[in-house]
């Protein structure tokens, strides 16, 4: 497996028509272009799963689960949970 699952020949590819297309003096500004995207996009996902997470651990600071209060309503609360189908891959 490669690169988002495509394989070396077809990057190869890419960046080649890349490289006919931009020329070679674009291409170091494309990649520093894109590079600055995918760290923007990193730090924003990172920050808003420091968010959620922050704000979970507040919720559950603010109502601690006691055991045994529940009784027979936890069983009946874990089956209404719908899990995912999993994805097939067709090769």
């Amino acid at each position: 497996m490669g690169f988002l699952d495509i394989g070396s020949l077809e990057v190869l590819l890419i960046l080649l028509i890349a490289l006919i297309v931009f020329g070679p003096g674009k291409i170091p500004e494309i990649a520093t272009k894109l590079g600055k995207m995918v760290r923007a996009f990193r730090k924003a996902t990172f920050d808003l799963t420091t968010a959620v997470t922050k704000e979970i651990d507040s919720k559950a600071k603010e109502h601690p689960s006691q055991p045994g209060e529940s009784g027979g309503n936890k069983t009946k609360e874990s089956s209404d949970v719908v899990k995912p189908e999993p994805k097939l891959r067709g090769d």
